[in-house]
């Protein structure tokens, strides 16, 4: 759903009279069915510089490799290992801020192995502990922030919006499908009035070639899923059954569709509009991805559109650019009918599609074999819903009810990231008949270590340390945590508690975008998930307007850091251009 133009409010339009078509003669002919019923904070330069001259003589090994025990016996060997780390941590941080994220990943891991594997207690040396503590807390950051697919910072994968590929497009018209088609939609139920004329018939005869099929049939296997929801809220709205075919249009029921205007879920509401009907959208959730609860939102704002315009056809045209630009047709025609503002040429292109595109799906939807198409449609997938009650990561989650992460997001697609927000209201959905074992294992661990401690079940040649190695803690933390005796052997298949450190605190990054064609400005800031305003004032924007090629400075997380200059204005760089429009973290930041 677009808004390409302010909207009027409902008062003004609600005052607006509408005309009939006083020359409908002039119409081109036409069948027409009548509806059968109405970045975390940067560590301190090192503390420990030393001489080495002063540290003796030291173990020789390949200088690539990690240090061996014999390290413990150099003189001064904590001091050594000190400067060791923060040299390995400092280069780790020099190639993450270069955008070298592999090769940033490698010291990292390497600065916290040679630690864990030193044979020191970091606990036993003031310094050391304090190193540790600030080097695990700061990788664990960045790690959230950049390296783990789907982490706690960065947005799933969004995909391209199905009307995107379609809506600007003509194709042409086939004269033997006219005919089958008047036909058909006589004999098919439906509760829209069903147009068949040459604008409908072109998208009929792109939807069976292989692409307009592969379409269909995607949008129309997917759909099975929600069908049976949406046509109870539908019914419960009292908008006709037939509009869940403009959802259809519009993502192919993908929850995480996201259009090239900044439109999200299947019923690709933008983030003003969603916010209008109750869709929240914060940094942990975006309502808009919630199957549910954004076709709630679609049925009332249909409902309002119709009650402005009294048509239905009007009503979808307007769910798509805007009840304003619709208005604005009808003022400046005189008509209050889709078909005439159509070829009057007063609506954008996009819009002009739009209805004919839902109107091919729906005839299609309805008597598929006549169009030899066959699906198998996905069945509904039954859930257990349960409200945490705080913020709790996914993964403990998956650990804790023998899930996989993907599982849980596919059952919670409005969940941005890899954590639920702090709100005591969210409702998280589980696999069916998987709650009580959910609530059972969560008791096992502190309500406030929700978002940082995980469950790691014992596989086979599994220790200890190297497990504790795996999540970055220390051997005595794991086996404090699970009340484990030194030497302990540990049995295949059971879970141990991981006292995993917190995250570091949000800091905000500063990326670089190149503005693309079909951009908008609230359509990138939705993106990013800042506020639009903020992205005006950062940029020196005078208007709500970006021009395709701009360089935009978004600073992510928390807001542009208040020692950032004002003044500042982007700069191109070599090597910024953008990647597929689908993907948000596709854009060109100084930390990819």
């Amino acid at each position: 759903m677009r808004s390409l133009t302010p909207v009027l409010t409902a008062g003004a339009l609600l005052a607006l009279g509408f005309s009939g078509c006083d020359d409908a003669a002039r119409k081109p002919t036409q069948a027409k069915v009548p509806a059968l019923q109405p970045a975390p904070t940067s560590t301190q330069a090192s503390q420990y510089q030393i001489d080495q001259s002063t540290i003796g003589p030291l173990p020789i090994w390949n200088p690539g490799s990690h240090p061996p025990k014999s390290l413990l016996r150099v003189p001064d060997g904590k001091t050594w290992l000190i400067a060791r780390v923060e040299e390995k941590f400092a280069a780790g941080e020099a190639e993450y801020k270069a955008g070298h994220l592999e090769a940033a990943r490698k010291d990292f891991d390497e600065a916290v192995d040679w630690i864990l594997e030193s044979g020191y207690d970091p606990n036993s040396d003031p310094k050391l502990r304090e190193l540790f503590q600030r080097v695990v807390d700061t990788v664990y950051g960045y790690e959230l922030q950049a390296f783990q697919a789907g982490d706690g910072f960065r947005e799933a994968p969004a995909v391209p919006a199905a009307i995107d590929e379609v809506a600007d497009m003509t194709f042409p018209v086939d004269p033997g499908l006219k005919a089958r088609a008047e036909e058909a939609a006589k004999n098919i139920s439906h509760d829209l009035p069903l147009t068949v004329n040459d604008e409908v018939l072109s998208f009929l005869n792109f939807f069976q070639t292989p692409r307009g099929k592969a379409i269909v049939e995607t949008g129309l296997r997917r759909g099975g899923r929600y069908q049976e929801m949406i046509a109870r809220v539908l019914r419960e709205e009292g908008i006709p059954q037939d509009m869940i075919y403009l959802a259809q249009a519009e993502s192919a029921f993908q929850p995480l569709a996201l259009s090239r205007a900044g439109a999200r879920g299947i019923w690709q509401f933008v983030a003003w509009r969603g916010n209008e009907y109750g869709l929240r959208h914060t940094w942990w959730v975006d309502e808009r991805q919630d199957p549910e609860k954004a076709t709630r939102a679609a049925a009332q704002h249909l409902r309002d559109l119709y009650g402005l315009f009294g048509d239905w056809y009007l009503a979808m045209a307007a769910y798509n650019c805007g009840p304003g630009n619709v208005q604005k047709g009808i003022e400046r025609t005189g008509y209050a009918d889709f078909w005439e503002l159509y070829r009057r040429n007063v609506l954008p292109k996009e819009t002009k599609n739009y209805v004919p595109i839902i109107l091919a799906l729906t005839l299609i939807a309805k008597d598929a074999a006549h169009y030899g198409i066959q699906v198998d449609r996905d069945e509904a997938v039954p859930t257990d819903v349960v409200k945490p009650g705080r913020a709790i990561d996914l993964r403990l989650v998956a650990e804790t009810i023998d899930v996989d992460v993907e599982t849980l997001h596919q059952l919670n697609p409005s969940l941005l990231r890899l954590a639920t927000p702090d709100d005591p209201s969210f409702e998280l959905h589980l696999p069916k008949g998987s709650a009580e074992k959910f609530s059972a294992g969560i008791a096992d661990i502190p309500p406030e270590k929700w978002v940082s401690w995980r469950r790691h079940k014992v596989a086979p040649g599994d220790t200890v340390t190297s497990i504790a190695k795996k999540y970055k803690v220390t051997p005595a933390a794991v086996a404090s945590a699970n009340n484990l005796e030194k030497g302990a052997e540990l049995n295949p298949g059971d879970k141990l508690i991981i006292p995993a450190t917190a995250p570091a605190s949000e800091k905000s990054r500063l990326v670089q975008y190149r503005v693309r064609k079909g951009d908008t400005l609230g359509g990138i800031a939705d993106r990013y998930s800042v506020n639009p305003e903020d992205l005006r004032k950062w940029n020196h924007l005078k208007a709500a307007r970006v021009s395709r090629g701009m360089v935009l400075r978004i600073y992510t997380i928390g807001g542009a850091p208040e020692a950032a200059s004002s003044r500042t204005r982007p700069r191109r760089k070599a090597g910024s251009s953008a990647k597929s429009r689908a993907t948000p973290a596709s854009a060109v930041a100084k930390n990819q």
